[in-house]
């Protein structure tokens, strides 16, 4: 099916798969950049699209995608927007939806709370029911700027950041979302094996590696706890959970205020604007 694209986010995976670095980069080449965005379908409605089908990318006036690979937008929400938030929000709604099944009342962490995706998932986590929510990240600013329940700050001290987590581990969690991995993660998953109540499943979802690639945990820690780890990504998660996430993530922008702070630019700038820091950037045709 061909989109008229009108929006797109220059996101991390659109960076890391574009550079070859994502694990699900193909490696194939040509091909053009940009993994998701906003357009027009032929009969004029509003569609975010997801993964186009190679070499075509989200990164051009129009992109072809195969059938059921696309969503509606609602009315309620800007083409921008919805660019913006689909993929990140994605990230924990799929992860809460289909790999942890949060029920309504349950007690989440989010390991990696200050950057995008972490942002979105305390108010994610919040709209799908969740009582309690605990936050984590190197910025104590803007940690307490989330608006969760208790927040703890990270490091690079293992000892200090697991005594801090044996605190809320002794008080119950029952869903951890890591997007950092390295030391935090493997400092939640000691911590959890220690204090965490016997029997009490903890399930740990595992999304991004910011913090590191690998960890080097105790075996003791899965044969003395309930902790259940899953991953949640591209190759875990069916194409049809994505898209029900995504379609849940902008009715919930629909009806509240999930938004993202971005920059759009012209297609024309995506390359002088590729590797900026900061807002997202959204290109506009």
């Amino acid at each position: 099916m061909a989109i008229s694209v009108t929006a797109s986010a220059i996101s991390p995976l659109a960076r890391a798969r574009a550079a070859g670095s994502h694990y699900s980069s193909t490696g194939a080449y040509p091909f053009v950049a940009g993994v998701d965005g906003v357009g027009r379908l032929d009969d004029g409605r509003r569609a975010y699209f997801l993964l186009p089908r190679a070499p075509f990318g989200a990164m051009a006036e129009r992109t072809i995608v195969a059938g059921g690979q696309w969503t509606l937008v609602p009315d309620e929400v800007d083409d921008a927007t919805a660019a913006v938030i689909a993929n990140p929000g994605m990230s924990s709604w799929a992860a809460f939806v289909h790999r942890a099944h949060l029920r309504a009342g349950e007690t989440v962490l989010i390991n990696g709370a200050t950057g995008a995706a972490g942002g979105l998932a305390v108010r994610i986590a919040r709209h799908l029911g969740a009582a309690r929510v605990i936050a984590t990240g190197r910025h104590q600013e803007a940690l307490e700027a989330l608006g969760a329940d208790d927040v703890i700050s990270i490091g690079d001290d293992g000892d200090r950041m697991e005594q801090a987590f044996q605190v809320s581990f002794s008080a119950g969690v029952n869903v951890v979302l890591d997007y950092l991995w390295g030391t935090s993660a493997r400092s939640i998953l000691v911590a959890a094996a220690k204090t965490a109540p016997d029997g009490v499943p903890i399930r740990f979802v595992q999304i991004g590696s910011a913090a590191g690639a690998e960890i080097a945990m105790p075996a003791a820690v899965l044969r003395s706890s309930s902790i259940e780890m899953v991953g949640s990504g591209l190759g875990s998660v069916g194409l049809d959970q994505l898209l029900s996430s995504i379609a849940g993530v902008l009715g919930a922008a629909a009806t509240t205020n999930l938004t993202l702070a971005y920059r759009p630019v012209p297609l024309s700038e995506v390359e002088a604007t590729w590797n900026d820091d900061g807002e997202r950037i959204v290109y506009r045709i």
